[in-house]
């Protein structure tokens, strides 16, 4: 440890308690929140089922940066290389076209088997796993419906990938000691003004209710659903709207969803967050960055990735509330991408954590909203980056931008070479 490091550690753990803050403990809380790291940033959402194939769905990757995983093997590689980069607890998020087989697989048809690599590799790095069926990319989403299709054959493929999915999530759970949290979402919806939009929800209603009808050890799975308030091609609408879902959510007691761009651009999720939490049992943060619509940008450490982090650590929601990001910026180093998303969202938890927020709700109880407003404020400059520093150095991971130079190494080292 430096002498400069030192010296700013000190000197911020007497800046922060003289406001009450146990700099300490706020570090042994933040190693209570592990953040979930999404593979397909590595290979803009493309898997291995059909790597070649377009994806759809109304999402949609921008960019041709080259060096993209383009197997298994290259994938955990840079995941690997990324997480070396980002100190403390992760975990890590799979779609079931990241399977892994040597004859095609059907994906109503995946089994734990065809994700034992993954299995394996999450144990070697004390790491555990999220899952997601994969309900686009397939030549039967390819009319813009899947759980709620119209189709009694098709909706029924959907349903039985989700609960070949549910199965993966939970071989995950029982395997690596860690509920595995399984997230559906769907693109279903219709391009333009549309007459009927009771049916396909409530064949969604009936198709989820059967994907849930297995009973599963909740200590090995958790499901969990997502709305979204449009896609590119489903302008008008969408049937998994957040009505439908925080009523299902609701209803079923699953956990509940929210990403950060998936409603319209004046609303955000950290408003959300209190007023879900009195009706579903847990909550799944897709923390994103949506610039004019749901274009999950690299997540910035700004006003609302703060005010995500506040929320779940101003109201002890540490064992509810599931992190996870969601972007897919295939313009800039991939690997750069998950290490600047994800150490932001930890830097946004460590603000939360250094907050005295019992002294600001002493005073928002008092009506001081003066006083409140000032201190708030007054925190921003506090020497919160002393800490996260140190932080970095007791996980063995740069403080700084020095991570960025590992990245260029391992760019011109092994991504160049991918062509």
């Amino acid at each position: 440890m430096t002498t400069q490091l030192e010296q700013a550690w000190e000197l911020a753990k007497q800046r922060f308690a003289a406001v009450g803050i146990d700099v300490e403990e706020a570090l042994r809380q933040l190693d209570r929140l592990p953040v979930s790291m999404h593979c397909w940033q590595g290979d803009d959402v493309s898997g291995f089922e059909n790597p070649e194939g377009l994806l759809t769905g109304g999402i949609q990757a921008t960019g041709n940066y080259p060096g993209k995983a383009r197997n298994a093997s290259e994938l955990r590689a840079d995941l690997e290389q990324a997480m070396r980069l980002i100190p403390g607890p992760k975990r890590l998020n799979l779609h079931a076209i990241y399977l892994e087989s040597d004859t095609p697989v059907s994906r109503d048809q995946i089994k734990p088997e065809h994700f034992k690599n993954w299995v394996e590799w999450a144990k070697a790095n004390q790491l555990g796993l999220d899952f997601n069926p994969s309900c686009f990319s397939h030549p039967l989403s390819a009319d813009g419906f899947t759980l709620s299709h119209a189709d009694d054959r098709i909706r029924q493929f959907w349903i039985d990938h989700c609960k070949a999915s549910r199965r993966v999530s939970a071989y995950f759970g029982e395997q690596l000691g860690t509920p595995s949290v399984m997230n559906i979402w769907i693109p279903d919806g219709m391009k333009d003004i549309t007459v009927d939009r009771l049916a396909p929800r409530q064949r969604l209603l009936a198709a989820l209710d059967e994907v849930i009808s297995e009973k599963l050890n909740p200590a090995h799975h958790i499901d969990a659903v997502e709305s979204k308030l449009f896609g590119i091609g489903a302008e008008n609408y969408t049937v998994g709207s957040n009505e439908f879902y925080l009523g299902y959510a609701t209803s079923r007691q699953t956990a509940l969803c929210l990403d950060a761009g998936h409603f319209h651009p004046t609303e955000v999720i950290s408003d959300k967050i209190s007023a879900a939490m009195l009706y579903v049992p847990q909550l799944l943060l897709h923390v994103s960055r949506p610039v004019r619509w749901d274009s999950d940008h690299v997540v910035l450490l700004d006003d609302e990735t703060q005010a995500i982090a506040s929320e779940i650590v101003r109201h002890d929601l540490f064992d509810r509330v599931h992190i996870g990001l969601d972007f897919f910026d295939a313009s800039i180093n991939r690997i750069a991408a998950w290490v600047i998303g994800t150490r932001n969202m930890k830097k946004a938890l460590l603000r939360a954590l250094l907050e005295p927020t019992a002294e600001l709700r002493k005073l928002e109880s008092a009506g001081d909203y003066t006083a409140r407003l000032a201190l708030l404020e007054e925190q921003k400059s506090l020497p919160w980056q002393a800490v996260w520093e140190m932080y970095c150095q007791r996980h063995d991971t740069p403080a700084g931008s020095e991570w960025l130079e590992n990245v260029r190494t391992y760019e011109k080292e092994i991504l160049s070479r991918r062509g």
